[in-house]
């Protein structure tokens, strides 16, 4: 079975217009999450120095299946599949966790980093 596609220059004119529309909000969109993660990035940041400074082990996987709960919950009420938020949020936890590992290593040494 073979899917016949439109030629670019054969697409209605309002359908292009649309089109440039959708892609403008998701380009916005995607800006919008960019800088959200940057900020939450600052906030795990100042966790993870925290957290070395009163040794405090990297990782905290209580915390991080409550998140996954909540972020599965959230996900579930705005239609979106909760298994892609929970991979979403996995992918960012382990960003994290690496991140929290760095600044242990900086502040008291390889072997606090790995407890």
């Amino acid at each position: 079975m073979t899917t016949r596609h439109t030629a670019p220059g054969d697409v209605d004119p309002a359908v292009r217009a649309e089109l440039a529309r959708l892609r403008d909000s998701i380009d916005n969109i995607d800006a919008a999450v960019v800088h959200m993660l940057a900020e939450r990035f600052k906030c795990t940041q100042q966790v993870g120095h925290l957290k070395a400074a009163h040794q405090l082990p990297p990782a905290d996987p209580a915390r991080e299946a409550a998140q996954i709960s909540r972020l599965r919950r959230l996900a579930e009420n705005a239609k979106l599949d909760p298994a892609f938020a929970e991979k979403l949020l996995n992918f960012i936890i382990a960003e994290v966790i690496r991140h929290h590992e760095s600044i242990a290593e900086d502040v008291t040494g390889p072997a606090a980093a790995q407890e």
